[in-house]
């Protein structure tokens, strides 16, 4: 063989392994999931709340329309004992009430999840230990878990996760991704109002995070056993450089994973709570992932919670983001496009799920308070953004994004979902705006 047709031999060879390396990227790239949280969905359509297309058509399965937009993925909180919620945290008293938003438990988590799995999309679990919301204000232990033994605690927590699991999978409902714990920044199942409290602060005594990382381990040693195929997702939501207690710099978020790489933590996801109105404009998400991909390189991050209003200000909102998207139809599709921008320059971002979709108050006696979803409460609409979700998940909308912002014109390589990649090798790529072929070393 001489010299020139080696170097062709040499040439196809290179090519091919592009072309196999395309399909690759291609096969891995529809990996991502992109969805939202719809545990509230069954209490909607009991309620006979009216949902319709954003061009007015009666919509009769939201979660076929959803998967019919595009989405791929939902997620389901489930609680230990909804029964019973505890309130007036601030004054040391455990009170019982009723949430009509706090539902969930094993039975009815089993029927909405096998109706998501039945409907071909992949299931998220989302697991609160407690009875009531968890979150980095409050983790309080489920009533009847409060008089165990840490040791004792540590047993439940295993014994309750694979009971769940199990019940699950004999459903039908069986999840493929779970979260061991909800929001759980500092810690979770850490007392209960008036007792002693065992919360995991930066500053916290080393105990505090050993008795956490106990109880996580049987959550995450329980999914494991039962579902060996799950991935497991902890989720925190400090992502701002600046949030309360925090002192700066993302400061909470820094700490937290160094603590769980230091308890050999197992688990597969880094999962973030991403809100504009609390946490601040998506430079501070932005920051958050690039420190998270560069130091823990092999986990992949998805925003399993994020929403922008559609007509108002969400109450309690700290950050007016309305100069940059108003809150309008408009505005939230506006932010919820500049989002999938930002997210799809990161090649581990792997997930985007948006915070109570269906929330549809109309046709009902149901509140309708909440202006951050996906459906306008007063005509029942879907709004705009619902189109652009799936852009996420999109090969030719991650080129778009590439070319019409710029960013193609750098030094980089982005794969063809428009995902920047740091060390490329042989494969396909967009390299200032054009597709290129990366030959083997």
């Amino acid at each position: 063989m001489n010299i020139i047709t080696h170097q062709k031999h040499a040439f196809i060879h290179t090519l091919a392994c592009g072309l196999f390396m395309l399909l690759f990227s291609t096969t891995a790239s529809a990996q991502k999931y992109v969805g939202g949280d719809i545990s509230m969905l069954p209490k909607y359509e009991e309620a006979g709340a009216t949902y319709y297309t954003h061009s007015g058509q009666s919509i009769s399965d939201v979660i076929t329309y959803f998967k019919d937009e595009g989405m791929n993925a939902m997620r389901v909180r489930l609680f230990v004992n909804p029964a019973k919620q505890t309130t007036n945290e601030s004054n040391g008293t455990y009170t019982w009430v009723t949430d009509d938003n706090v539902c969930q438990d094993i039975d009815w988590v089993k029927s909405l999840g096998k109706r998501i799995k039945d409907a071909g999309l992949k299931f998220m679990l989302d697991i609160h230990y407690s009875d009531t919301w968890a979150d980095p204000g409050k983790q309080w232990t489920p009533a009847a878990w409060a008089s165990l033994s840490d040791d004792a605690l540590a047993t439940k927590v295993y014994d309750y996760t694979k009971d769940v699991l199990t019940q699950l999978k004999a459903a039908g409902a069986e999840p493929d991704l779970v979260q061991t714990g909800n929001e759980i920044s500092y810690g979770m199942i850490y007392g209960r109002p008036g007792s002693t409290l065992y919360p995991c602060w930066p500053s916290s005594p080393a105990a505090n995070w050993t008795r956490f990382e106990k109880l996580l381990t049987q959550a995450t040693k329980a999914t494991r056993d039962v579902c060996p195929d799950a991935k497991i997702i902890l989720h925190v939501e400090r992502v701002s450089t600046s949030q309360q207690g925090d002192n700066e710099n993302y400061a909470a978020l820094k700490n937290f994973f160094k603590q769980m790489t230091s308890a050999n933590i197992d688990y597969d996801i880094i999962g973030l709570s991403y809100y504009p109105y609390f946490h601040g404009p998506l430079s501070e998400l932005e920051g958050a992932i690039s420190y998270l991909e560069s130091t823990y390189p092999s986990k992949n991050i998805m925003i399993v919670e994020t929403g922008y209003p559609y007509a108002w200000a969400v109450p309690g909102t700290t950050y007016n983001y309305s100069g940059t998207y108003a809150y309008s139809d408009d505005g939230q599709k506006s932010f919820t496009d500049a989002l999938i921008t930002m997210l799809n320059k990161h090649s581990k971002v792997t997930g985007l799920f948006w915070w109570w979709p269906e929330y549809n108050a109309k046709g009902t006696s149901l509140s309708g308070w909440y202006n951050a979803p996906l459906f306008d409460s007063r005509t029942g609409r879907a709004t705009s953004t619902v189109s652009s979700l799936k852009n996420f998940v999109s090969t030719s909308a991650g080129i778009k994004a590439v070319q019409n912002n710029g960013v193609s014109r750098d030094d980089s390589y982005y794969n063809l979902a428009g995902q920047r990649i740091n060390k490329p090798h042989q494969g396909m790529y967009i390299h200032q705006g054009k597709k290129v072929v990366r030959p083997l070393p």
